[in-house]
């Protein structure tokens, strides 16, 4: 006896249907659609989706017609049933393309990302119109090519409507062989279309400054929390000096260059370290950003004025200043030590750099950039880690231009060690991370 595979219809996340004696308008805003000439039957059908999900086998012919048309416009989630369970859900949140007759064998596409959410495990593809939510352990295995115990009815099914979604691929080595799919990586895709406005998120619900987290979290302080032991006080350039003396600002931007070679006879000395810092990254000011927020204020943009951005220089070869890995404390411009120039985690951070200059030679200082990433997502949904990473862009180019006007050479690297990082500072990764580093010392 065939499976009897069954329909449950719901209007989508954020849908709304208003109804009228002879018609209705669904709305999604910034989406809507006007019905008009509906029978009484359709009508009956739309306000049973409005009181929640309804059983396809309950309509009427005309009310079904009505409402599969709508899923096929993506108005609706469908709940595929088959034996009196739930299997899963097609949850649109764009418009679906056509839906193909038939489809091969399940072969998922390399960016097709499963992941667990609140509701069980979901299907997402960066390029698709919907999501798929899934609620039987047999679509798990189906997935992965194994024997799912699924009757071939119900695994037809599955297949066609992995293929409607584009979670699966017809040809896998189509996507190995064409460039467009095979120089992006699943992460990155995903990331992009996470962290931008598109079909997914049209509206500024959960996406951008929702402050989502005020509700129920204080916001992370402005200021972190010193690392113990005696400080270094740094001295403070003379800004007025600096502005009548600099080479301008077209100099700078000309001049500007990627140092990989440098000058150990000469290096960097405490001064400049302290100048560069000053002049980059200093915390020029706290204010209120309503009750119970901080904003500040440094010498290059910040999203929302958080400022999560942390140096820490690890010291090689500075005048003045002993070899290990400091803090910059931005608030009372001083040095915090952190850990010794000999331990394994701070090798590791010197010796990551050695695929930046020439020789691979050792640099006479490395600055990590890490992020106290709660100062961003407790104000932003989405876009957080994306906004991180463009603040370290922004850094990056502040200090490459106070560097050449003092100059002084530097070179930003691509990459750098995460977790080397983590070991050294001894930091919860998910409070604090590295997200960037440069390199800087007098040129050769």
């Amino acid at each position: 006896m065939l499976p009897d595979i069954h329909l449950r219809y719901a209007l989508r996340a954020g849908a709304t249907c208003l109804t009228v004696p002879t018609g209705a308008v669904l709305l999604n805003p910034p989406h809507k659609q006007q019905l008009s000439r509906l029978r009484p039957d359709q009508l009956t059908a739309l306000k049973a989706l409005n009181r929640g999900p309804v059983a396809g086998r309950e309509l009427s012919a005309a009310g079904f017609e009505l409402i599969d048309r709508l899923a096929a416009q993506g108005w609706l989630s469908v709940t595929v049933q088959a034996d009196g369970h739930d299997l899963y859900t097609i949850a649109p949140f764009g418009r679906p393309t056509a839906r193909p007759a038939s489809a091969g064998p399940i072969v998922l596409s390399k960016f097709a990302i499963l992941h667990r959410d609140s509701d069980g495990f979901r299907l997402e593809h960066p390029l698709s119109w919907c999501d798929l939510a899934i609620t039987d352990a047999r679509v798990l295995t189906a997935l992965g090519g194994g024997e799912s115990g699924l009757p071939d009815r119900v695994m037809r099914r599955l297949a066609v409507d992995l293929a409607w979604g584009g979670f699966t691929v017809a040809d896998p080595e189509v996507e190995a062989r064409e460039f467009t799919t095979r120089s992006w990586s699943a992460p990155d895709l995903w990331f992009h279309r996470r962290s931008t406005l598109g079909e997914r998120t049209v509206t500024w619900e959960h996406f951008g400054p929702t402050k989502w987290a005020k509700p129920e979290f204080p916001q992370p302080p402005a200021r972190r929390a010193d690392y113990p032991g005696t400080p270094i006080m740094l001295p403070v350039p003379d800004m007025d000096a600096l502005r009548a003396e600099d080479p301008t600002l077209t100099s700078v931007l000309e001049d500007r260059v990627s140092t990989r070679a440098f000058d150990d006879v000469a290096p960097i000395d405490l001064t400049q370290l302290s100048e560069l810092l000053y002049r980059t990254a200093r915390t020029k000011g706290v204010r209120s950003g309503g009750e119970n927020e901080e904003l500040s204020s440094r010498p290059y943009p910040s999203g929302g004025s958080l400022y999560e951005l942390e140096m820490y220089p690890v010291v090689r070869h500075v005048a003045g200043l002993a070899p290990a890995m400091y803090h910059y404390d931005s608030f009372d411009h001083a040095l915090r030590p952190v850990a010794d120039t000999n331990s394994p985690a701070v090798q590791r951070l010197i010796k990551s750099t050695a695929a930046t200059l020439d020789g691979g030679a050792q640099p006479q200082l490395l600055i990590v950039i890490a992020a106290r990433a709660g100062r961003m997502m407790w104000t932003y949904e989405q876009i957080a880690y994306a906004a991180i990473l463009k603040h370290v862009g922004a850094l990056m180019q502040t200090v490459y231009l106070a560097a050449t006007a003092m100059g002084l050479g530097v070179c930003a690297q691509g990459f750098g060690d995460t977790a080397a990082f983590t070991d050294a500072t001894g930091v919860d990764e998910l409070e604090e991370c590295s997200v960037g580093s440069i390199i800087v010392g007098t040129p050769r």
